[in-house]
């Protein structure tokens, strides 16, 4: 983590803690403990604090960094008992580094997120046995490295292309059965196999944290499930902010860290100037190959030099190219050895290109390499 912030590789704990001692060392009041019930349309926020009791706190601007949380078994809807031994990745993580409890001895991992490998090589150095991997897609979600690290180093299997169809147990989890899927991922009868376990894993994806955003009447874009927001992270309604994992799934920390200076940033300048008139906005639209961009839109009077353009593609391309258009115009183009959707990508325009954009939209789309 922290390799290209800090500059160096630092473990999750070192990587906070520099952070934490650069907010010490400032004038900013930080209130541990605290939960928001609502930020409205106003730039209030309503809160409550063990010490302080309910709060009403009024800003000349808000930053939304409320995360994201797991998806659960309920929301990807496996069949079969429910029994105890069923636990998201976040939550094995937290039980075993935090609490110092080992969830199981004989674990199944269903996805293949970056949380769920990094599991499934620390059950293994605490001594269980994860008897592989099922990840629904023919690809992995996590990152090349993990798989490499976490899963190849200790002979772990990841099998693509199937899931868990049933989960069978009394008071503990005893078998699942897993199947081969179709490219329309339905099971395939006649693929099943029972395998012997006491644990399952999910890492079947993250859900950005939005339930205050959609209550305070902030455009959610549906690809990302976050707020839709300008190059300066702005969201719909002018003064509030939202970046990291609220805004978009992230497998980097670094580009949390830039989102946040980024968004942090441009709410001090808000906060000092008010929001500056723009005369139009470029509407960004994720075409082939792109599940969505972030910013959705680019207001080209406010880019000074440049605006990163951060995606993710939707299937795995090998020796393609980037296209950034206007209309039937070749505005830019960035050429791509190898992109998979567990990593995210970026491209950065320059403001002379997005000067070039004669229209209210520009199209971002994957294309052979070398195609006109």
């Amino acid at each position: 983590m922290g390799c290209t912030i800090l500059s160096k590789s630092l473990p999750a704990p070192e990587y906070a803690e520099r952070f934490i001692d650069e907010i010490e060392k400032s004038n900013v009041t930080v209130l541990t403990g605290a939960m928001v019930l609502d930020v409205l349309p106003d730039k209030s926020v309503l809160a409550i604090h063990p010490q302080h009791g309910y709060m009403q706190l009024q800003g000349a601007a808000v930053v939304l960094a409320m995360g994201c949380r797991e998806r659960t078994r309920g929301a990807i809807g496996i069949p079969g008992s429910r029994p105890a031994g069923v636990f998201t990745a976040g939550a094995a993580q937290l039980y075993m580094n935090i609490e110092g409890y080992q969830v199981g001895k004989r674990a199944v991992i269903l996805g293949s997120g970056d949380i769920g490998l990094i599991m499934a090589r620390r059950m293994t150095l605490e001594g269980a046995k994860v008897l592989g991997v099922y990840e629904l897609m023919p690809y992995s979600g996590g990152l090349a490295r993990n798989i490499v690290q976490c899963l190849d180093d200790y002979d772990i299997p990841l099998h693509l292309s199937h899931t868990i169809t049933e989960i069978r147990g009394d008071k503990r989890v005893e078998q699942v059965v897993v199947q081969k899927v179709d490219e329309n991922r339905t099971p395939i009868a006649g693929t099943e196999e029972v395998i012997d376990c006491d644990t399952v894993l999910l890492s079947v994806g993250l859900i950005p944290e939005n339930e205050l955003s959609r209550h305070a009447g902030i455009a959610i874009d549906p690809r990302t499930s976050g707020p839709a927001v300008y190059e300066n992270m702005e969201t719909s309604i002018p003064g509030i902010f939202a970046c990291g994992n609220v805004a978009h799934v992230h497998d980097l920390v670094d580009f949390v860290t830039a989102e946040s200076q980024r968004a942090g940033k441009a709410a001090a300048v808000y906060c000092q100037t008010g929001s500056p008139s723009s005369q139009s906005a470029t509407q960004l639209q994720a075409g082939n190959g792109i599940g969505y961009t972030v910013p959705q839109k680019i207001r080209p009077d406010r880019v000074e030099k440049s605006v990163e353009v951060f995606f993710r593609v939707n299937q795995v391309f090998k020796n393609v190219q980037i296209e950034v258009r206007s209309g039937d115009a070749l505005i830019a183009k960035f050429k791509r050895e190898h992109m998979a959707p567990g990593e995210m990508e970026k491209i950065t325009l320059p403001a002379v290109l997005l000067n070039k954009i004669n229209s209210q939209t520009a199209t971002i789309a994957i294309a052979k390499e070398g195609a006109k």
